[in-house]
């Protein structure tokens, strides 16, 4: 089972989650504050980061970011109910996924095996290397680079990607997006594909110029070029 490091300032909510996810047979650290939690990825190596947006002094934005500068380690924020504005700068940040609190354990398990889920390899008809542009995505690998430079994507930017760029100008919408990349099926958490392809475009777009991989139609979704 996969091993996971809990950063909540809540003990009651700490105490519970670390709980409820060590009777699923999950390998839990927990910690309490923020610089904690960065301390403990060093020794423990977590296979997921479950983090607590509201965290005291450092909070969790600032350790998200922390993390994205130099890991691609799956991210879920745990967030109160009504803090809409902060998941919108908690996904942006880079976070994979978001949990509001309270949850019960069997949710928050469904949404780590959704976040940890491996991406499929490519099928013997689609080369494992796709050359879009100056975009090269390799299916086999789970890499990408640009102009020759690798691009460090978080996993679900990476599913993303993939899952779009398997079919070039077909439209997906939102909502299918948010049940095919996220196993999502709340309307609300479309903000989850929208902040990821924010992610994307920063990373794979020029910003000079409208978007020529992840492209918009305004009112009905996302599609993967025309190049």
């Amino acid at each position: 089972m996969p091993r996971v490091l809990l950063v909540e300032d809540d003990p009651s909510v700490r105490e519970g989650v670390e709980l409820g996810l060590r009777r699923c047979g999950h390998d839990v650290l927990a910690a309490a504050t923020g610089e904690a939690g960065l301390e403990a990825l060093r020794a423990f190596r977590p296979d997921l980061l479950l983090l607590d947006l509201m965290l005291p002094a450092m909070d969790g934005v600032q350790v998200c970011c922390r993390v994205r500068e130099n890991s691609r380690l799956p991210i879920i924020m745990l967030t109160a109910l009504g803090d809409d504005v902060d998941i919108v700068v908690g996904l942006d940040a880079g976070a994979d996924d978001y949990i509001v609190k309270p949850a019960r354990t069997e949710v928050i398990e469904a949404r780590i095996r959704a976040v940890l889920r491996g991406i499929e390899a490519p099928d013997g008809a689609r080369p494992a290397v796709e050359h879009h542009g100056g975009l090269d995505i390799d299916r086999a690998g789970h890499t990408v680079s640009r102009s020759g430079d690798p691009v460090a994507l978080a996993p679900s930017e990476l599913k993303l990607l993939l899952h779009l760029s398997a079919a070039p100008e077909q439209l997906f919408s939102r909502q299918r997006l948010l049940a095919d990349v996220w196993d999502h099926s709340y309307y609300s958490d479309v903000r989850l594909v929208d902040a990821c392809v924010r992610r994307l475009r920063i990373k794979i777009e020029d910003p000079s110029r409208s978007p020529r991989y992840i492209q918009t139609v305004r009112g009905l979704g996302y599609r993967f070029g025309p190049l």
